[in-house]
């Protein structure tokens, strides 16, 4: 670090300054949910106020991850770990956080019938002056500066364990994943049977899985971070693969049987069986209680009739988690049962198999812009048998599918946030090296000030989506389902941050961001997917977020 920039952070706001400006937001924030509570009826009416609600959601996800980054940074200075630069950081991510809460809330002031005055009591003079000072342009253009110095590593630190964990994955990553990932992407191509194995037998499948079950159960946030090196690496070439088989654990440990966790759990653990995700209909998407694909007795067992969309990994899969009707008479979720659904493995964009009673199963690929190596099927089911066992919970999981694959999801959306984390630092690594070598003008394009500028908002952006990531790990450490509205907070925030980091990177190439042979244009492709799966946006928003802000105490 220069001097120059040395003094530009002492210069600046520091922690305590910084969380003047937090409790400036809960000022404004906390009157404004109050008054959309009464709005809505305690949330029962949020479908005839779905844009005051959208920014009631995303405006209250900002403030928690201004709160968490500070406290990180808080944190890792009472330890003894903390930087000028890490707290220089800090402080800007939670001023941008703090700014565009109250750039988002200020339109809605009069609907939520509190005024101008509101936003005058929050931030008066002094504050409003503060906020300025958080976001300044020199500090933003100092934190940049650091950025390209570094490369663009901007991890924040962590105790020894957790530091192993993710140097021991970023060692795998680098040697093993990114090597193949431009391969994968730009010829379609499979993820080699290869990689799945090692990573296998390291036990990345298993982090959160109890060792009594196979696993490891390190906690979230050790599988967080896997996730977010692996998917630094590639996230359609390993990032994704640890999600899968963590939705339909989860669904287990809630809800199987004893049976069904030491049958199922152990492999699933190893990698030895590999998951597919199978929810989504081609006219069924966030609806999920609308689910038609039907689950009929048969015997002994279950056939499973209908189409499904977007099953991610399908064809390689061993197995599906499918959630079908299972019951044609009652009503919306309680109909619905979470089915195990054991298949081939098929390699390619498309298969087809018949079992002996006559079931048929067959996929296709769609094809997607980015994303690649993953593979999302639609799938077509033609009576096709399940054994009565592979009822998540078998008899007392009928009708229980619904809230079994929700709390799964939860887990879904934990691990999109590390998704979002790690191609998002990739994206800020790459424009990092790549503005430090390309001359213009005679001079480096990392000299300028308006790229210095945008790579500390990069990094600050980066900062505030670990913060609320992390935290939401550990907080699912302490209760999973206390913690599911904070998982879809991270998700929301760090996936829209992960598509602007990306955007903002490739900018920075110029004209060499579109061309292929830069990864930045893959990063920018995969990151497109982030806000849809797991939860679209607007869902996250209005149904899982701003529910649960709005429903009365």
């Amino acid at each position: 670090m220069s001097a120059a920039d040395s003094a530009v952070f002492a210069a600046a706001p520091g922690l305590p300054q910084a969380g003047e400006l937090l409790a400036a937001a809960s000022a404004l924030l906390d009157p404004a949910l109050e008054s959309a509570r009464r709005l809505t009826g305690g949330g029962e009416a949020i479908d005839s106020h779905q844009v005051l609600t959208g920014r009631l959601a995303y405006a209250a996800t900002e403030a928690r991850a201004a709160r968490e980054v500070l406290r990180r940074a808080q944190a890792a200075g009472e330890e003894g770990r903390a930087s000028p630069a890490l707290e220089a950081t800090a402080v800007a991510a939670a001023g941008e956080l703090v700014a565009s809460l109250q750039a988002r809330l200020a339109p809605a002031l009069d609907d939520l019938e509190l005024g101008d005055e509101a936003m005058e009591r929050a931030f008066p003079a002094p504050l409003r002056a503060l906020l300025r000072a958080a976001t300044a342009e020199s500090l933003l253009r100092g934190i940049g500066r650091d950025a390209i110095l570094r490369g663009g590593r901007c991890e924040p630190p962590l105790d020894e364990t957790l530091e192993q964990v993710r140097g021991s994955v970023r060692e795998f990553a680098e040697k093993e994943v990114l090597p193949r990932a431009e391969g994968i992407h730009r010829r379609d191509e499979d993820i080699p049977e290869e990689l799945i194995g090692k990573m296998g037998a390291l036990g990345y499948f298993g982090l959160s899985i109890p060792e009594v079950y196979g696993g490891f159960e390190m906690g979230h946030l050790a599988m967080l971070l896997t996730t977010e090196e692996l998917s630094r690496a590639s996230l359609a070439g390993a990032g994704s693969l640890i999600t899968r088989p963590e939705i339909l654990a989860k669904a287990l440990l809630q809800g199987g049987s004893e049976a069904q966790k030491r049958a199922w759990l152990p492999k699933l653990a190893s990698g030895e069986i590999m998951v597919g995700v199978s929810v989504t209909e081609p006219d069924v998407g966030s609806d999920v209680a609308a689910v038609k694909c039907r689950a009929l007795r048969d015997g002994a067992g279950w056939r499973i009739h209908g189409p499904k969309a977007w099953c991610t990994f399908a064809g390689r899969a061993d197995v599906l988690a499918l959630l079908a009707r299972s019951d044609a008479d009652a009503p919306g979720a309680r109909g619905l049962s979470l089915f195990i659904v054991p298949k081939e493995p098929f390699a390619g964009h498309a298969f087809e198999m018949e079992q002996p009673g006559g079931g048929r199963l067959s996929g296709k690929a769609d094809a997607t812009p980015g994303y690649r190596g993953m593979h999302s099927f639609t799938l077509n089911f033609e009576n096709y048998f399940v054994p009565g066992e592979n009822l998540v919970g078998e008899q007392q999981g009928e009708g229980r599918g619904f809230y079994l694959q929700m709390g799964g999801f939860a887990a879904g959306r934990l691990q999109t946030g590390g998704r979002a984390c790690g191609l998002a630092q990739a994206a800020l690594e790459e424009t990092a090296r790549y503005v430090a070598g390309r001359l213009q003008f005679g001079r480096p394009i990392g000299d300028f000030q308006l790229t210095q500028f945008t790579l500390g908002r990069m990094t600050a952006r980066l900062a505030a989506a670990r913060a609320i990531s992390y935290a939401a790990a550990v907080a699912m450490d302490e209760d999973e389902r206390a913690a599911a509205p904070l998982a879809a907070q991270a998700k929301l925030l760090s996936c829209d941050l992960a598509v602007e980091i990306a955007s903002q990177g490739q900018l920075m190439h110029g004209g060499w961001g579109y061309a292929e042979e830069y990864p930045i244009s893959r990063h920018v492709v995969d990151a497109q997917v982030l806000p849809i799966f797991e939860g679209v946006k607007p869902i996250l928003e209005l149904k899982v977020i701003g529910r649960g802000l709005l429903a009365p105490a």
